[in-house]
C-alpha cells in the first residue's frame, strides 16, 4: 500500500456570477433642493406612510420652496403592475416636472 504525503488538490470556485450588465454613471447630484420638485417612489413594503411625511418635514425646513410629488401618484412599482409603471416612469417624472427622486426606502 502506497501513501502520499501530498496535500489534496482542491478546485475553488467564485460564488458570484459574471456581470451581465455594465454599471451606468448616475446623474450628478443637485447642488441645492430649494425650489425643486422631488418625486417619492415607494414599493409599499416598509413604512413609507410614516417615513415620507418625516422626510418632507425635514426637507421643507432646510430647502425653501421645495415641492413633492407624493408616492401615490406613481403606484407600487414592485407590485403586479411594476413593469408597466417602471416603463413609463421617466416620461411621468418629466411630465410632473420632477427634478429629483427619493427611492429605495428600506429597513
Amino acid at each position: 500500500m502506497q501513501t502520499s504525503s501530498a496535500e489534496p488538490e482542491l478546485e475553488v470556485l467564485w460564488p458570484l456570477g459574471k456581470k451581465a450588465v455594465r454599471a451606468k454613471q448616475g446623474a450628478a447630484r443637485l447642488p441645492d433642493l430649494s425650489g425643486k420638485t422631488v418625486a417619492e417612489l415607494w414599493d409599499y413594503i416598509f413604512h413609507g406612510e410614516v417615513i415620507y411625511p418625516l422626510i418632507r418635514e425635514h426637507l421643507r425646513s432646510r430647502y425653501p420652496g421645495i415641492r413633492f410629488v407624493d408616492y401615490s401618484n406613481f403606484g407600487n412599482f414592485h407590485g403586479p403592475k411594476g413593469r408597466e409603471i417602471v416603463a413609463g416612469l421617466a416620461a411621468k417624472l418629466r411630465s410632473l416636472g420632477c427634478d429629483a427622486v427619493i427611492s429605495g426606502i428600506g429597513a
